[in-house]
C-alpha cells in the first residue's frame, strides 16, 4: 500500500512517497519461486527434461529477485516506522532503494550472461569509458554518499553554500534542492519561493554552513539599536533584555528551565562609526525565525524605550 507522507518543517512542508507494502504478497511470491525451483530439481516430469537447465535458472533468478524485494520492502517498513528525524529517515530510505535496485540489476545481468568472467571484463571496460565520459555525475554520486553518511546536512536543515542559502527540501543521487532564503529580491531571511538545485559535487570543494548545528534548535543572532551618548545605558540594557526574554517565554512557554540557562540574552554597547552608540541585544533564535524574532523584540523594546525620553535619547540631526 502506497502512502504519501508529509514531512513538516519550520516554515515549509514537503511530500515524500513512503511505500508501506503488504509483505504477504512478497512472501508468497518468494515461496512460490523457491518451491518451483526445488520441484524442478526433482525432475519428475520427463517431458520437461530438455528444458530443466533453463527453467531451473529462471526459477532460481526469480527466487533471488523475490527475496531481494522482500528484504528491501521489509527494511523500508522498519525505517518508516522507526522514531527518528525526518532527514535521517529520508536518507535511509534512499540508501535502501538504491541497494535494492543495484542487487536486482546484478541478478538480471547474471541471468542474461553465463560467463561471469566475461561480464566482469566487459563491466570493467564499460566503467573505464563511462568514468571519463561521466566524471561530473559520478562525482556528484560520490558526494551523495558523503552527504548520507557524513551528514553535513539533512532534509529540513537550513544551510549556506557559497552564495546559496536556503532550507534543504530534497537530496537526490546527483543534486540537492533547497528552498531559497533571502535571494535577489529580499533583504531578510524569509523564503523567497524559489527552489535552487545544485550538483552534490559542490560540497566536496566548498564550505557548508549548517544553521542547524550543535546548538539545535537555536543559533545566536543580534539586533543593534542606535542611542545617544547621553542615554541611561542601564535602562536601555534593562528594556532590551526584558523584550528578548519576554518574546522567548511567549514563544516557548514549555521550554525546560534547566536548559534555558545557556540561552539567556545579553546586551553590549559599541561605538558606531557615525559617532553614536549602538546598544546590541544578542539572543537565541531558530534559523528560520530570525526576521520574525527581530521584529517582535523591536516591537516590545521600542515602546519601553520611548516611554522614558529623559532616559533614552535617539540620534537626531547633529545631536549625538
Amino acid at each position: 500500500m502506497a502512502k504519501r507522507n508529509k514531512y513538516s518543517f519550520k516554515d515549509f512542508t514537503i511530500t515524500v512517497e513512503e511505500k508501506k507494502h503488504d509483505l504477504r504478497g512478497y512472501i508468497f511470491f518468494a515461496g512460490l519461486a523457491l518451491g518451483s525451483h526445488f520441484f524442478l530439481e526433482l525432475r519428475v516430469i520427463s517431458a520437461l527434461q530438455p528444458y530443466y537447465p533453463v527453467l531451473s535458472k529462471i526459477t532460481m533468478s526469480l527466487s533471488i529477485f523475490a527475496i531481494i524485494l522482500l528484504i528491501g520492502r521489509f527494511t523500508e517498513n522498519i525505517i518508516i516506522n522507526r522514531k527518528s528525524s525526518q532527514g535521517e529517515k529520508y536518507n535511509l530510505l534512499s540508501i535502501t532503494r538504491l541497494v535494492t535496485t543495484v542487487l536486482i540489476i546484478i541478478v538480471i545481468i547474471a541471468f542474461l550472461f553465463q560467463n561471469l568472467y566475461a561480464i566482469a571484463v566487459s563491466f570493467g571496460l564499460i566503467s573505464l569509458v563511462l568514468g571519463f565520459a561521466l566524471q561530473a555525475p559520478i562525482t556528484s554520486f560520490i558526494a551523495w554518499l558523503y552527504i548520507v553518511f557524513r551528514q553535513p546536512y539533512k532534509v529540513g536543515d537550513r544551510i549556506q553554500l557559497d552564495s546559496l542559502r536556503g532550507d534543504v527540501v530534497e537530496i537526490n543521487y546527483l543534486d540537492t534542492a533547497i528552498l531559497e532564503c533571502s535571494g535577489d529580491y529580499l533583504g531578510n531571511d524569509r523564503q523567497s519561493g524559489r527552489i535552487i538545485y545544485f550538483p552534490n559535487s559542490i560540497i566536496l570543494k566548498s564550505d557548508v554552513i549548517n544553521y542547524s548545528g550543535p546548538y539545535v534548535p537555536f543559533i545566536w543572532n543580534e539586533t543593534p539599536i542606535q542611542v545617544a551618548y547621553t542615554s541611561d545605558l542601564q535602562f536601555v540594557e534593562k528594556c532590551l533584555l526584558e523584550a528578548a526574554s519576554r518574546d522567548f517565554e511567549e514563544k516557548y512557554p514549555n521550554y525546560d528551565p534547566a536548559r534555558l540557562i545557556k540561552w539567556q540574552p545579553n546586551v553590549y554597547f559599541r561605538v558606531n562609526k557615525f559617532a553614536w552608540l549602538e546598544a546590541v541585544v544578542s539572543y537565541p533564535v531558530e534559523p528560520t525565525d530570525t526576521t520574525g524574532r527581530r521584529n517582535r523584540i523591536l516591537k516590545l523594546a521600542l515602546p519601553a524605550l520611548n516611554s522614558a525620553p529623559e532616559k533614552v535619547q535617539f540620534p537626531e540631526g547633529t545631536q549625538r
